[in-house]
């Protein structure tokens, strides 16, 4: 084990730390992939139990005004009644296909007088930035159903001006009108085919799709790996290369020629030597 010491190093224990960080980090990344894919599934059952049911009363869907259950979401209710035409608006910044426009909301009071939410659908912004033209609701009583949603809140620093809102906030719509209201959810109108091409325009049917989440999940999770095997591919390099060191160090060393003695000049050698200088 003694070739492996040098792992004992605060070099090697920086080296390690900062594979544990990359490892843990990777692996909440991972895990929360794993939570959106969840979410995905969870919303793409809802669409399956509810998008495509028989209609519900309201009232039995909704015994209190004011609650709302996720799994209720897409849910379609049956809601008879007049349309609040008076009461209309409009929520901003709504996209559609691309192009940017308003939804159309108008308060339907129901037979009890409780008044429901309708999302009648999406309208063009004109080149002025105000809504473009759209149909009025029909008057008097008419049978309709919606889809639920739930209420979307206020968000700060968003404001509404006139019959223009910032966000599709159920309390907000409450306080215009004189009656009690549902605020815990309200309903995207369910258009036959023979409205669904005019203004206001039907919302588009979701998207069954759970996304690429759990590809994602399993790359942050080989990557923790990874970091792991790499850090041990590092270490391996960095003992065969010790290694190579010590073993030419340790090699043992060519023994030296011993010099050879000057040979005894002989009188014949002086003889020669005068002899060429002359």
């Amino acid at each position: 084990m003694s070739e492996w010491s040098f792992l004992r190093s605060p070099r090697w224990a920086g080296y390690l730390a900062l594979v544990i960080v990359f490892a843990v980090a990777s692996s909440a990344l991972g895990v929360w992939q794993l939570n959106r894919r969840a979410e995905a599934l969870a919303e793409v059952a809802r669409i399956d139990a509810n998008y495509d049911a028989d209609a519900v009363p309201v009232a039995e869907a909704l015994p209190d005004p004011a609650a709302f259950d996720i799994d209720q979401r897409w849910l379609v209710v049956a809601l008879e009644g007049e349309y609040l035409a008076s009461e209309e608006v409009v929520v901003r910044n709504r996209p559609f296909e691309g192009s940017s426009g308003f939804e159309v909301v108008t308060p339907f009071q129901l037979d009890d007088g409780t008044v429901f939410m309708v999302d009648r659908g999406w309208i063009a912004q004109g080149s002025d930035g105000r809504p473009g033209d759209y149909a009025a609701p029909p008057s008097g009583h008419v049978e309709i159903e919606a889809r639920l949603k739930a209420g979307e809140g206020r968000i700060a620093g968003r404001t509404s001006t006139g019959n223009e809102l910032a966000t599709l906030d159920l309390a907000e719509l409450a306080d215009r009108v004189d009656a009690p209201a549902y605020t815990g959810a309200y309903g995207v109108l369910v258009q036959s085919a023979a409205d669904a091409d005019e203004p206001p325009l039907a919302a588009a049917r979701p998207v069954r799709d759970e996304g690429p989440h759990l590809s994602y999940a399993l790359q942050w999770f080989v990557f923790a790996l990874m970091a792991f095997v790499g850090l041990g591919w590092a270490a391996n390099q960095e003992r065969r290369a010790l290694a190579e060191a010590s073993a030419s160090s340790d090699a043992p060393k060519a023994p030296r020629q011993p010099r050879k003695p000057p040979r005894e000049r002989r009188d014949a050698d002086v003889e020669d030597e005068v002899l060429d200088r002359r």
